[in-house]
């Protein structure tokens, strides 16, 4: 192979290199569905089983539990074969899908990264891009789960902001604890299957590449950005608990005032029979 080739693995930056343009590899980050079942997958050469990553053509294909799939230095052609491939495994299939994507570029100082810019790396290899998958992936998710928060909010608001100006509450019950719902299923999806706050099993093995996902954590602001979806899944929980307190408290009130009505009916119907049978 040619020194100024590029291939996913890894390789060393020739002398050439230095007058000519850094390479470039492309990221796609899509998420095909709320899971993907990759139990038995053969997509090529194993490179990783947690996650399951393989080697198709020149690229790498990593995939995620949790429903997203990083294509790394593949084709749009071959993406659309590989991601055609995947869709008999993906359960609760999204339409449109949620996707991300990235550049990653040979630099000589790996530190260097400016926001929204290439991500540098000292060379392409398979653990460095295994760390940018996990990163983009959860990136991809979380953006996912924020749209469907802020879709509960947009719920949410109009009810609060009736329940203050007028001091009604909503009548059907029902659709609160679905909204309760919902929260609960991004909630158990961000600390169960994507685990966010977790860091991934290759720095395990490579805990010298542990500054490499801190800057990928600071680039796709990772951490804060789980903060703000808890906290607002904190409030989407309160203020749906507070409304259908509310309301339980309303139907027992009326069928109390129901109950003392029926009891005072039935006592004017017994005056009534004693004054009758009195006369």
């Amino acid at each position: 192979m040619n020194a100024d080739q590029l291939t996913v693995g890894p390789t060393a930056v020739s002398p050439k290199q230095d007058a000519a343009p850094a390479p470039n590899l492309r990221i796609r980050a899509v998420m095909l569905g709320d899971r993907i079942n990759a139990a038995g997958l053969e997509l090529g050469p194993l490179v990783s089983s947690m996650p399951a990553a393989f080697r198709v053509h020149a690229g790498l294909a990593v995939i995620f539990r949790y429903g997203v799939v990083v294509l790394i230095g593949l084709l749009p052609s071959e993406e659309k074969v590989l991601i055609d491939n995947l869709k008999p495994r993906v359960i609760g299939e999204l339409s449109p899908y949620e996707e991300e994507t990235a550049q990653a570029q040979l630099c000589h100082d790996e530190e260097a990264i400016q926001p929204g810019g290439p991500i540098c790396l000292a060379k392409f290899s398979d653990d460095r891009l295994l760390l940018i998958a996990d990163a983009l992936a959860k990136s991809t998710s979380l953006a996912r789960d924020e749209r469907r928060v802020a879709a509960v909010f947009d719920v949410i608001e109009p009810l609060a902001r009736k329940l203050a100006e007028q001091g009604r509450t909503p009548p059907e019950r029902k659709g609160i604890l679905q909204l309760i719902g919902n929260a609960l299923l991004v909630q158990q999806r961000v600390a169960g299957r994507v685990a966010v706050a977790e860091k991934p099993d290759v720095l395990w093995e490579k805990p010298e590449l542990d500054r490499l996902y801190s800057r990928l954590e600071d680039e796709y602001e990772l951490k804060e950005r789980l903060d703000t979806l808890e906290r607002k899944l904190t409030a989407v929980s309160a203020t749906a608990n507070a409304l259908t307190d509310i309301i339980d408290t309303q139907r027992s009130l009326r069928l109390e005032v129901a109950v003392v009505v029926l009891i005072v009916i039935e006592v004017v119907i017994g005056c009534i029979q004693i004054l009758s049978g009195t006369h």
